[in-house]
């Protein structure tokens, strides 16, 4: 076998049995309201998350969904609509969604549940509708009144929607007396919450006038995918870890979400969010939160939420000087030519948006001071790859100085969260014969290798937790306010000054002057933007 090359362990040789999986039972009765039943998300990510749900039976038995929308459909034009996605995904690599076949019989049981009210979301006879629609799926599926509203829509109509459900009571929850029948009511609000500091505080000022706290689930679908869950359980079920955890042993962290998509059809929206609004208040932090939080004293929601919340209280607004934003121009992205960004539909061609960002993070607290944590994001890179890299100090050189070893490549760590899921470990060994010479090799653990994959796109987890009323994984209203207050100094000073685009090549890892972040720190560079399991040592 070559030299540096993973070592996959064939079925036969692993040695661990795992007992079958714990299933979660069926959730609560409800019905769900999804407000742009028509959207791109809905057809993409909602309805393959709930025929999930359906075909692994924890869907509720007794569970209706209703679709809003200004569009004239009638229930059966969308449910084929719905269906037409789900079909297109079969067998489809390139899907979020890829499935081997459609389970009939689980799609039947979601359609058949499904019913469909058109109207405009700003008046309040589409509410009147809902308020009907909702009456009639606790006669025909019992959801005894349990109602979860998604809000899949543009950020601006967030507060108007849910002023609306509350004018029309849709909202209220009956008391606590024993003699009542209880129900709940849930409200999902997507991201990005807000577009600043000031507009988030407005947002969740709004919205609590009408809601209370425990009612609102800020939905992040990265919290979703189990690769960013089982952050936490690989450094806190492992005593391996945890001890090295800190400003001690740890040089720097790196952060990179990179995406071959550009931005296709989403202009209109991408034109009023960039690449920082989109993916940094709360793609980038949550996994920052994974990785750099301390430990809490239980696995419970209170307890997790509260100790992200000290982290982001720990780190200081991001100086503009140590933020890069980029645009990517025309090139070719895996073997593809594609048009720049200012060439893509509903895109301003003087347009100042970023599509790219990269930032240096600063957490002052007592495990991580002066460990410098930085981030990417970008559309059009060379691969697509998220992932936490976490480099370790080097070693003392003197035990090697008088071999002929040079230097000491660093150690890294490295959480891959997509597409290939799993964690390696880099370290030095001494090569076969009889000079001292090392090589860089790799411990390389792949989630694939054992566990089965299953076809999912991150969100069912966080729809079954809204319906039992898990709020573990949503963000609560001081952690999106603490995350819009790192940030604000850099939309601000970006907001004033026209930039030089585009100035990264699409099918690139990025503009030049993001390397200029990690320069001043000795031998610091960004990892190259693909897949770790891809790479050598």
């Amino acid at each position: 076998m070559p030299d540096n090359q993973p070592i996959r362990v064939p079925e036969t040789a692993k040695v661990f049995h795992f007992p079958p999986r714990l299933q979660p039972g069926p959730a609560d009765p409800c019905a769900m309201v999804i407000f742009g039943a028509g959207g791109d998300m809905t057809k993409r990510l909602l309805i393959p998350a709930l025929y999930n749900l359906a075909r692994t039976k924890v869907l509720p038995e007794k569970f209706a969904l209703i679709g809003a929308d200004l569009a004239a459909e009638t229930v059966e034009s969308w449910r084929d609509h719905l269906y037409g996605m789900l079909k297109s995904a079969v067998g489809n690599a390139a899907t979020e969604f890829d499935i081997d076949h459609i389970d009939e019989a689980a799609w039947k049981r979601l359609a058949e549940r499904m019913s469909y009210v058109q109207g405009d979301l700003t008046r309040p006879e589409l509410y009147e509708k809902l308020r009907g629609a909702l009456d009639e799926a606790g006669k025909a599926h019992g959801t005894q009144g349990n109602a979860i509203f998604y809000l899949g829509v543009a950020g601006r109509f967030f507060g108007t929607v849910v002023e609306q459900l509350g004018k029309a009571k849709l909202t209220a929850q009956s008391g606590d007396s024993n003699r009542e029948a209880r129900f709940w009511r849930r409200v999902v609000i997507e991201k990005p919450f807000g577009h600043s500091l000031d507009s988030a505080r407005e947002l969740n000022a709004s919205i609590l006038r009408t809601l209370h706290e425990e009612q609102i689930f800020r939905i992040d679908h990265f919290l979703g995918k189990d690769t960013v869950q089982s952050i936490m359980a690989f450094r806190f079920a492992n005593g391996l870890f945890e001890p090295i955890w800190n400003r001690d042993r740890i040089d720097h962290v790196q952060i990179t979400v990179a995406e071959t998509l550009g931005v296709e059809e989403r202009g209109k929206f991408y034109e009023a969010t960039g690449a920082l609004r989109d993916m940094v208040p709360n793609h980038v932090f949550t996994l920052l939160s994974m990785v750099a939080m301390e430990p809490p004293t239980g696995f419970d929601a209170a307890s997790i939420r509260t100790k992200k919340t000290e982290l982001f209280a720990a780190m200081p607004p991001v100086k503009p000087a140590r933020a890069v934003r980029g645009q990517y121009g025309s090139g070719t992205v895996q073997g593809k030519k594609v048009k720049a960004y200012r060439d893509e539909p509903n895109v301003a061609p003087d347009s100042n948006i970023e599509t790219y960002v990269a930032m240096e993070l600063e957490i002052d607290n007592w495990r991580w001071a002066g460990v410098p944590f930085y981030f990417r994001t970008g559309k059009h890179m060379s691969a697509r790859n998220t992932e936490i890299a976490i480099r370790f100090k080097q070693a003392p050189y003197a035990a090697f100085q008088d071999t002929p070893v040079e230097a000491l490549r660093p150690n890294w760590l490295v959480l891959r969260i997509a597409p290939d899921e799993g964690i390696s470990l880099q370290f030095e060994v001494k090569r076969p014969g009889p000079v001292v010479e090392l090589a860089a090799v790799k411990m390389d653990f792949h989630y694939y290798d054992w566990f089965p994959k299953e076809a999912n796109v991150g969100y069912e987890t966080l729809i079954y937790d809204v319906m039992i009323g898990d709020p573990t994984l949503f963000m609560r209203a001081d952690m999106v306010e603490q995350t819009w207050r790192i940030v604000q100094p850099v939309l601000d000073a970006w907001a004033a000054e026209k930039a030089d685009f585009p100035d990264y090549e699409s099918g690139s890892d990025g503009p030049k002057a993001a390397e200029a972040l990690l320069a001043g720190g000795g031998d610091r560079a960004w990892r190259p933007a693909g897949p770790s399991s891809d790479r050598k040592p």
